[in-house]
C-alpha cells in the first residue's frame, strides 16, 4: 500500500465513523487489509491535519472553511476548565483528549497576541510575546468561562 492510498482510506474512515484512538484507526485499517505501525499512523495524522475532538479524529485544515462550533470561542466555552498564567505563557486545561482541538482552533484563528501553541492530552500551552499580553489573553479566556 502506498502512503496516498493509506491516507485516503484514513480520511474515509474518520468521515464514516468515530475513531477515538490510534489503535481504533489501526484496527479499522487492518479490517481493510492495510497494515500501519503506530509511527506511520502518527505521521499520517499529522500530515492530514487531523485533531482529536470529543467525537473522535476530525480533519481540520486552514484551506477548508471552518466548521461551525470549531472556532476558538465556541471550543473554549465547551472545553476550557481552567486558565493559568506563568509569565508570558498561559496553561489552558481541558478534559482529556481535547487539548489538540482547542490548540488547532487557536492556531487557525491567528490571534495576534498568540505567538504559538503546544498541545498535550488535556493541556494547551499558549505562548504570548510578553507577560502583559499573556495577562490580557488570560482575561479574554476567563470571560469565556463566565
Amino acid at each position: 500500500m502506498n502512503k496516498a492510498y493509506r491516507q485516503s482510506q484514513i480520511l474515509k474512515l474518520i468521515r464514516q465513523r468515530q475513531i477515538h484512538t490510534q489503535q481504533d484507526l489501526a484496527d479499522a485499517l487492518h479490517s481493510l487489509k492495510i497494515a500501519a505501525t503506530q509511527v506511520t499512523l502518527s505521521r499520517d495524522i499529522h500530515d492530514l491535519g487531523l485533531v482529536k475532538t470529543p467525537a473522535g479524529y476530525a480533519q481540520v485544515s486552514s484551506e477548508t472553511p471552518q466548521a461551525p462550533g470549531h472556532d476558538v470561542e465556541t471550543l473554549a466555552r465547551e472545553l476550557l476548565l481552567d486558565v493559568r498564567l506563568a509569565q508570558n505563557v498561559l496553561v489552558l486545561k481541558t478534559p482529556p483528549a481535547n487539548a489538540n482541538a482547542l490548540a488547532a482552533a487557536l492556531d487557525r484563528a491567528e490571534w495576534p497576541e498568540v505567538t504559538g501553541t503546544i498541545a498535550g492530552d488535556d493541556t494547551v500551552l499558549v505562548v504570548a510575546p510578553d507577560k502583559k499580553t499573556a495577562e490580557a489573553l488570560q482575561e479574554r479566556f476567563l470571560k469565556l468561562l463566565q
